[in-house]
């Protein structure tokens, strides 16, 4: 394999630190052109995995910064190969320069190096069999985690927790198939051959395995992309002073005005530890203002493609009754969960929050009286989102399926489980339940990785950044 290098941290602007990492074989020599240990030894002769100081050479051999460099022979690397870094002050033209002269050095040595792509140290982890697929995207979700219930998932599944949890999976399956072969292939052998009850027993745990795994996506999907919600209510109803009140600042237009929000509003909050994307929408009702009209029509489609919907309306106004039904009937309609909130709890004085009796509508998860002026039930908000969304049993972090290929992919092992088993109880012959126990290794080796193919890997670690 070619020597990469990359800038792995600093770069975008001025910080305090940069990380250059380098990996493949050879790189040892490269690195030992552009830094000059403090030490006096020579780059390959540096004690590995232990920081060093020393000078960082630009392309004509001139400092260019003091900093300190570390080398990971391989395979006790990340990527399995021989791989270095180094770590210097974070201005990007240091690390820009210090890029180059490894290229340049690359050059001279005999052995080329050029820039990473996009992924590509940790793809090569994966290719070098230290990290499965299911651990790799792992990599990616830890630092994109916008909560730490995410960043706990994801580092328990970098750990290995998914893998782990499919392993029985896997070894069960392994011990019908290859029995089976073993009996047909070396009839003269003395093979004990795979009895039934064993293979049904087998394969009933096979599907509680994988269901479990699948009955948490929904927990999984709200970890890493959050819960798309719509705040919906008619004009004045308060819906863009919780917006801001969940924001924590001003980050819609506020007045006493009606029809002030023309347009959709997004924003993400952590929300009794739920991370909500919250759309603030033009207030529901009839217009002959074309603009106010568009805003309206895009509230109603932000409330059909929510997994949440917060429905405001003002506490401390008893009028409108007809509008506020039909307002609750569209919710109802949307078939989504929702809470109702009456809001401007410090104007009216009142806990309006029992809806549920009304006209026999649908329930809401939860009703809330709040004030986000002085932030009165707030707190009741929190804790109905947060038991709409639980964040699951300690035990579970690590083996949630966050991605929609993972997914996808134990959901055909499952399947292909059940046929199996479906098979086995109707007495058909051995080939046929194999042919099923296969498709289902097949599956769960597209998901580990162990059988993915190029272009389902290529798309994986196309959304890494570049320098991981």
């Amino acid at each position: 394999m070619d020597v990469i290098a990359a800038v792995a941290a600093g770069g975008g602007g001025p910080s305090a630190i940069g990380v250059v990492r380098v990996s493949g074989p050879g790189c040892f020599s490269v690195c030992g052109r552009v830094f000059r240990a403090g030490n006096g030894k020579a780059f390959e002769e540096l004690e590995p995995r232990k920081m060093v100081l020393g000078e960082m050479l630009d392309r004509e051999g001139r400092v260019l910064d003091r900093g300190l460099a570390v080398r990971f022979p391989g395979p006790r690397s990340y990527t399995g190969e021989d791989s270095a870094e180094f770590h210097c002050h974070g201005s990007p033209v240091v690390l820009r320069e210090l890029l180059a002269a490894l290229f340049a050095a690359g050059a001279v040595s005999g052995t080329p190096a050029r820039q990473a792509g996009p992924g590509e140290f940790t793809k090569r982890a994966f290719l070098n069999g230290r990290l499965d697929l299911t651990q790799a995207e792992a990599v990616v979700d830890l630092i994109d985690a916008e909560t730490a219930a995410a960043a706990r998932n994801a580092a328990a599944q970098l750990d290995g927790g998914l893998r782990r949890r499919l392993e029985p999976v896997q070894e069960a399956l392994l011990d019908i198939t290859s029995r089976f072969y073993a009996v047909v292939d070396y009839p003269d052998e003395d093979i004990e051959d795979v009895r039934p009850e064993e293979a049904a027993a087998a394969l009933r745990e096979a599907d509680r395995s994988l269901t479990a795994l699948l009955d948490g996506c929904r927990r999984g999907q709200v970890l890493k992309k959050g819960v798309r919600t719509a705040i919906v209510g008619l004009p004045n109803a308060g819906k863009s002073s919780l917006l801001n009140a969940l924001a924590g600042y001003d980050r819609a237009i506020v007045t006493d005005v009606p029809g002030t929000t023309r347009d959709t509003v997004e924003e993400s909050v952590l929300c009794g530890g739920v991370l909500l994307r919250l759309i603030d929408t033009a207030g529901l009702r009839e217009t002959e203002d074309q603009v106010e009209r568009l805003g309206v029509e895009r509230s109603r489609r932000a409330m059909e493609t929510a997994d949440l919907i917060l429905l405001v309306e003002d506490g401390a106004d008893e009028d409108a009754w007809l509008e506020k039904m039909g307002l609750r009937d569209a919710v109802v309609m949307a078939g989504k969960s929702w809470i109702y909130i009456a809001s401007k709890r410090d104007l009216s004085g009142i806990l309006k929050t029992d809806v549920r009796s009304l006209d026999g509508k649908a329930a809401p998860a939860a009703s809330v009286s709040l004030s986000a002026v002085t932030g009165e039930g707030m707190e009741e908000l929190e804790q109905a989102v947060a038991a709409l969304f639980p964040p699951g049993a300690p035990e579970e972090a690590g083996s949630l399926l966050t991605d929609q290929r993972q997914e996808e992919a134990a959901g055909r092992a499952r399947e292909a489980v059940r046929r199996a088993r479906a098979a086995l109880e109707e007495g058909m012959t051995p080939d046929a339940v194999l042919t099923d126990a296969e498709e289902a290794l097949e599956a769960i080796g597209e998901l580990t990785g162990r059988t993915a193919r190029e272009e389902i890997v290529s798309r994986i670690f196309s959304r890494f950044c570049v320098g991981k």
